[in-house]
């Protein structure tokens, strides 16, 4: 069925780089599958702002999967000077002394540590810039970051229509082997009968005093056990069900799963009700079928 809607995959990846006066950035943006979305952001903390709105703009653009964005953003050589950072220049002296008080707990001795032993550590020295060319680095940066989004969506789509293809092949074989087991079913009535009656008949020659009456209905009961009538109806719903997801434009991989596993339960009823080895071997091919586009499923958004 061809349709101009379809699902996303939960896979995607795109890279890019931007600039802006004296900056320039790379960025890189995969995600694969998850069962939930989970966004992890590696970003330069000193753009104020720029994380939040990052993180807001990948949470409106995918509603599943494991999501890693770096950014990595760098300065040309124009003179701008450096300055300590206040608040990781203390956090990095109070870790030391942590560190220094602990050993002489323990009768260590560590040598002195030296001023390039502090501003090697991350975040306390820094290029100073104002609040003004951190706002307009923000504004620069986000609105580059809509390019690589565009061309990871796009890539989460086109392998979402490929897994399209894939599942819609998937119900196709399942409504046909859904069918096959309609007419199995029909084929072994005429079977099921016989052996009904035979059990009956027997029954009969060896029940001193049983009420034929009850003796039937047990017969009755034993044949209704064996109707798939109604697994049946609920494989037909269910590739209905499915179609309609695909086509409805949402995200709807959790969905499908939960289809997915439906389909598997209706297959195992279908088998233990078989009695017949045509329909069994068909039961089997349709708890096969499943399985395959369960596996798929888990890709899709």
């Amino acid at each position: 069925m061809t349709t101009s809607r379809t699902v996303n995959s939960m896979t995607g990846f795109a890279a890019g780089r931007g600039s802006d006066g004296p900056w320039s950035w790379t960025w890189e943006l995969r995600s694969v599958n998850g069962k939930g979305l989970d966004l992890r952001l590696r970003v330069p903390d000193w753009i104020a702002g720029l994380e939040a709105a990052l993180r807001t703009r990948l949470s409106s653009a995918a509603a599943r999967g494991n999501i890693s964005l770096s950014l990595r953003v760098q300065a040309e050589e124009t003179g701008g000077r450096l300055r300590v950072n206040a608040t990781h220049l203390e956090d990095a002296l109070q870790a030391m002394a942590e560190v220094e008080t602990r050993a002489m707990e323990r009768g260590l001795s560590l040598a002195p540590a030296r001023p390039g032993d502090v501003l090697s550590v991350r975040g306390v020295l820094e290029t100073a810039s104002d609040e003004a060319d951190t706002k307009a680095l923000k504004a620069a940066v986000c609105t580059d970051f809509e390019i690589v989004l565009a061309d990871f969506a796009a890539m989460r789509a086109s392998e979402g229509a490929a897994l399209h293809v894939l599942l819609e092949a998937h119900l196709a074989d399942i409504a046909r082997l859904t069918d096959a087991a309609t007419t199995a079913a029909k084929a072994r009535a005429p079977e099921m009968a016989a052996a009904l009656a035979a059990n009956l008949a027997r029954v009969m020659e060896t029940a001193n005093g049983a009420d034929p009456d009850r003796v039937a209905q047990e017969l009755a009961l034993i044949a209704v056990k064996a109707d798939i009538t109604e697994e049946i109806g609920r494989l037909h719903a269910h590739v209905s069900a499915a179609r309609d997801l695909l086509v409805s434009g949402d995200p709807v991989g959790r969905k499908l799963d939960f289809l997915s596993q439906e389909f598997n339960r209706e297959a195992n009823t279908l088998c233990s009700k078989a009695q017949n080895s045509a329909l069994t071997a068909i039961g089997v091919e349709l708890k096969v079928a499943i399985d395959q586009m369960r596996e798929q499923v888990q890709n899709v958004e």
